[in-house]
């Protein structure tokens, strides 16, 4: 950390600049990529940009984007200027732009084009710039609009401390309530330098970026690391449907990509599974384990393939990775990789490299970072995770009350996440505190637990276990079209022999799973849920509103 002279986004990327100037910085898949220098350029002429229609430090300028390598020039603009960005998820509703736009009370808005139908009705006192992210220009201008000019420079130079509020993120989180948290310029970046550490990046690395750039996960890990090794990052401009992706594996052939386990889990199910079930010899041989293993390193070397090739790190975080597609991933040698963090961190609070992963854990802390378990369970050892460093959060924006309930005085900041952890310091995330559930006799259950056993039954696609009247219920979502497939040749009936096949699984499904937990973990119901269940944007079930 001693090497950067200050920890704020000015500082950082000029330091880039005279390393890595002339090497490429990002691009969309297919385009040619700006270089930093072309990058520096743009962002100067958005500072003078933002001077003319009256943008100033401390503003809050809010950002509406699918990914793009102008989304990151904006971000880079707003907080060299010490004016505060607020990243907005493209799937958020217009009643939760809306607010967050007015709560923020940002003076300045950047829009995708697809995305200007959630803002431009509104009316919103504080708002007093539109702006198309395409080629940052007023989007209602007349002649006397101020226009983007690439060659302008900005009039004032700009002083940013680390301490300064960077970016306000609101997160969408699995319990209802949107807050705002506030990151410094030092939260961010020294997250970013410690989070580098893991695994060794440099100027030749590719990055592959698929999931939104609003997200703490993917901004940190996958926007600020590259841009402090110098290296490249590639976007799909487009929803990373399948044959997007690979295209794009063919023709970028990423080194470093990060991903939600969804994706991961999907591949799996949908190509490794299905080929491995094919055939009756080799499903029979994938039972016994010295021959699952021989399978899996078959299918691992045809997956580094399929993403191009050059594939050394594949971070996975958001959520829990499925036990047995980790089990495969690690037969396979395929070199994933598990974090654990929180917007509220910066994200990234524990983590490991691809070489030294643990089966389930999410790695030790990072450097710099302390974590503890907060009463823990005496016999089991699962406790909240309690942590502290220079990525802990300003707070919530203005929630001092909401601050004070997570943050303690002398900087502890309750994750809310239980957890324990072994003796090489290495962390096991076993659920949410406010998921666990109390047994009849005490015990504390952890639904999440549960569920990774549902998740790995046949045709079930995602659950989850709630409490009714004091018994536990599973809510299973199942593969409908997987069912419907098996059954597509008897057309018209094909919807009571799914029916059927439903009712059937229901009732072997609770056998397998009570076969498998403990006595006071035991379902008493399982519920088929007929749509999958509503997500956020590191597709987390949102659970509250299943409760």
């Amino acid at each position: 950390m001693k090497q950067y002279k200050s920890l704020t986004f000015p500082t950082l990327f000029s330091e880039t600049v005279e390393k890595f100037g002339n090497c490429n910085a990002m691009a969309l898949v297919g385009q040619t990529p700006f270089t930093y220098n072309e990058v520096y350029t743009n962002i100067q002429a958005l500072l003078a940009l933002f001077e003319k229609i009256g943008i100033k430090p401390g503003d809050k300028v809010a950002l509406l984007s699918t990914n793009m390598p102008n989304w990151g020039m904006v971000y880079y603009a707003t907080t060299f200027m010490g004016a505060v960005v607020v990243p907005m998820l493209p799937d958020f509703s217009e009643f939760e732009v809306e607010n967050i736009v007015r709560h923020s009370e940002a003076k300045a808005v950047f829009l995708s084009k697809g995305l200007r139908s959630k803002i431009e009705k509104l009316n919103i006192e504080s708002l007093e710039s539109i702006l198309a992210i395409e080629d940052f220009n007023l989007i209602h201008a007349n002649e006397s609009s101020p226009k983007f000019d690439p060659t302008a420079k900005p009039e004032q130079d700009y002083k940013v401390q680390e301490d300064d509020m960077a970016a306000i993120i609101y997160t969408s989180g699995t319990t209802g309530n949107s807050k705002g948290v506030m990151l410094s310029h030092k939260n961010i970046c020294s997250n970013a330098i410690r989070s580098k550490t893991i695994h060794p990046i440099d100027e030749t690395d590719r990055f592959l970026s698929i999931l939104p750039l609003s997200h703490t996960y993917e901004n940190t890990l996958g926007y600020v690391i590259p841009m402090i090794a110098g290296a490249c990052i590639y976007y799909l401009g487009k929803a990373p449907v399948p044959s997007l992706l690979m295209a794009a594996f063919k023709e970028v052939r990423p080194t470093i990509m990060f991903s939600v386990p969804l994706i991961i889990e999907k591949i799996y199910r949908g190509k490794v599974l299905p080929s491995i079930n094919g055939k009756a010899i080799t499903k029979y041989l994938y039972k016994i384990p010295f021959f699952r293993k021989k399978l899996n390193a078959i299918a691992g070397k045809k997956l580094m393939e399929t993403f191009g090739g050059a594939l050394t790190f594949f971070g996975i975080g958001g959520a829990k990775l499925n036990s047995q597609v980790e089990l495969f991933l690690r037969e396979a040698k395929f070199p994933y990789a598990i974090g654990y963090g929180l917007t509220e961190t910066a994200p990234l609070i524990a983590g490991i490299g691809p070489a030294l992963t643990k089966y389930q854990s999410t790695g030790p802390a990072l450097v710099g970072i302390d974590i503890k378990i907060h009463n823990p369970d005496p016999q089991t050892q699962i406790g909240e995770v309690w942590a502290k460093g220079d990525s802990v959060m300003m707070g919530y924006y203005k929630e001092p009350e909401k601050t004070k309930e997570v943050l303690t005085e002398d900087g502890w900041f309750k994750t809310g996440d239980l957890a324990k952890l072994d003796k090489d310091n290495y962390l096991f995330i076993e659920g949410r505190l406010k998921n666990m559930i109390l047994g009849a006799g005490g015990e504390n259950i952890y639904p999440e637990e549960i569920e990774s056993v549902i998740n790995n039954f046949k045709h079930v696609v995602e659950s989850v276990v709630i409490e009714q009247k004091g018994k536990l219920v599973a809510m299973v979502h199942f593969n409908y079209e997987e069912l419907e497939h098996q059954y597509h040749h008897l057309k018209k009936e094909v919807g009571n022999y799914v029916e059927d096949t439903v009712d059937d699984l229901k009732k072997e499904l609770q056998i397998y799973v009570n076969s498998r937990v403990n006595k006071f973990s035991q379902v008493q119901m399982v519920v088929a849920q007929i749509d999958p269940f509503q997500k956020t944007a590191t597709h987390k079930i949102k659970r509250f509103l299943y409760h």
